[in-house]
C-alpha cells in the first residue's frame, strides 16, 4: 500500500512541477492515466493481502433515495440529521464524534429519504488516510451527495473536500463525457471530433490509450473534451451525482458575507442549531433528486393521494411504474388509463412506454 501511496505522490509532485502548454499535454496525460489507474489500485487492493476492497459501512439501503452528509469533522453534520430525521446521531464539541455510518429517514412530499451522517472525512482520505475509503465507498451509493461546510472555517475546504470525492471517482453535478469511446479487434487509434478540440490531440489520446495496453479504438467527441474526460470514460466506474453544499452555522457570520455565499451556485444556508432554513435546504434536496410522485387509482375508488409511488426522473414509464409495484405485474399488464400533465385528455388510455409526470394518477388495467 505505502508504495503505491510513493507511487501516487511522485506523480503528483511531477505533475504540479509539469507547466501547462500544448507541448507537455500529452506528457500530463499519459500522467493523468497512470495517477487513475494508482488510485483503482488502491480502490481495490488485491485480496492476497486480506485488506478486502473499498467497501462502504453495511448500512441497509432503504427508503426511494438516499442523501449523503459529508463533510470535514465538528461542521455539524450530526446535529443537521438530529434535527431533520429525529435520529439520535452523537453531538459534541469535540471532533470525530461520529465514528460509524448513522442512517436516518425524513419523508418529505410523500417519499421516504433516507439520510446517511456519515464520519468527517480528513485531507488524504482518498489515498486511504482516516476511515476515508470507507466514507468515500459509501458516499458512491447515495443519490445526492450533501457537502456540510462551516461557514466561519475557509471556504477553501469546499475544493478539499471535493478533490477527495473526485479522486474516489465521485463526479460531482456534472453530466457523463458526451463522447463514444470504442474498442476494436484492429485499425489502430482512430480521433474523430465535430468540434475544434483545445486539449485533446491524436498523440495525447495514443498516450492515455496506450497506458491501458488500447491499441485499437475509435474515439468520437461532441464536445472539447479534456484528458481526464477520455480517462473517466476508459475508467468505467465513475458516479455522477447531484450535490448540494450546506453552509451550517450562517448564525456566526455577517450579513454581509451570506450575501456573498447566496450568489454562489448549488448553496444553501443553514443553522441547523438554530433550525434555520431547513426547509429550503429540504425543497433543494428535492430538487436536485429529480424525483416523480405517482399515484395509484384502484378501478371504482378515488386515487390514493397518501401513498405516492416514487420514480426517478430518467426512468419514469408506465412500465417502470409497474415494475415498481410489482416485478410480476408487467406480465399481466394490459394498458393503464392517465390522469395528469402527461395525459393529452383525461384519462388517457396509454402503453407501457407512456412518460409520467409529476404526480400524475395511473389505473392498471390487467389481462383477463
Amino acid at each position: 500500500m505505502s508504495t503505491v501511496m510513493q507511487k501516487i505522490k511522485d506523480i503528483e509532485d511531477e505533475m504540479a512541477r509539469t507547466q501547462k502548454n500544448k507541448a507537455t499535454a500529452h506528457h500530463l496525460g499519459l500522467l493523468k492515466a497512470k495517477l487513475a489507474k494508482l488510485r483503482r489500485e488502491l480502490l481495490e487492493p488485491s485480496t492476497k493481502g486480506g485488506g478486502g476492497a473499498g467497501e462502504g459501512f453495511d448500512v441497509t439501503k432503504s427508503g426511494d433515495a438516499r442523501v449523503g452528509l459529508v463533510g470535514f469533522p465538528s461542521v455539524g453534520k450530526s446535529t443537521l440529521l438530529n434535527k431533520l430525521t429525529g435520529t439520535f446521531s452523537e453531538v459534541a464539541s469535540y471532533e470525530f464524534t461520529t465514528l460509524t455510518c448513522i442512517p436516518g429517514v425524513i419523508t418529505y412530499r410523500g417519499a421516504k429519504i433516507q439520510l446517511l451522517d456519515l464520519p468527517g472525512i480528513i485531507e488524504g482520505a482518498k489515498d486511504g488516510k482516516g476511515r476515508g475509503r470507507q466514507v468515500i465507498s459509501t458516499a458512491r451509493t447515495c443519490n445526492c451527495i450533501l457537502i456540510v461546510l462551516d461557514a466561519i472555517k475557509p471556504i477553501t475546504h469546499k475544493r478539499l473536500i471535493e478533490k477527495e470525492l473526485e479522486g474516489f471517482g465521485i463526479r460531482l453535478n456534472k453530466e457523463p463525457p458526451n463522447l463514444t469511446f470504442r474498442k476494436k479487434e484492429k485499425g489502430g487509434i482512430n480521433f474523430t471530433s465535430t468540434v475544434p478540440n483545445t486539449h485533446l490531440d491524436l498523440d495525447t489520446v495514443k498516450a492515455i490509450c496506450s497506458e491501458y495496453k488500447i491499441h485499437n479504438a475509435d474515439l468520437t467527441l461532441r464536445y472539447d473534451a479534456t484528458a481526464d474526460d477520455l480517462i473517466d470514460v476508459i475508467e468505467g466506474s465513475r458516479v455522477y451525482m447531484p450535490c448540494i453544499y450546506a453552509v451550517n452555522k450562517i448564525d456566526q457570520i455577517t450579513l454581509e458575507e451570506l450575501e456573498i455565499l447566496d450568489r454562489l451556485p448549488h448553496y444553501c444556508p443553514v443553522s441547523a442549531h438554530l433550525e434555520w432554513n431547513l426547509d429550503g435546504l429540504l425543497d433543494m434536496v428535492w430538487e436536485y433528486l429529480c424525483l416523480t410522485r405517482i399515484y395509484t387509482k384502484p378501478k371504482g375508488m378515488n386515487p390514493d393521494y397518501e401513498d405516492p409511488v416514487i420514480l426517478s426522473s430518467k426512468r419514469r414509464t408506465v412500465g417502470d411504474f409497474c415494475t415498481r409495484i410489482h416485478k410480476d405485474m408487467l406480465k399481466q399488464f394490459k394498458y393503464a388509463l392517465v390522469w395528469g400533465s402527461s395525459a393529452k385528455h383525461k384519462p388517457q388510455r396509454v402503453g407501457k412506454e407512456h412518460e409520467l409526470e409529476d404526480e400524475d394518477v395511473v389505473q392498471i388495467i390487467k389481462k383477463v
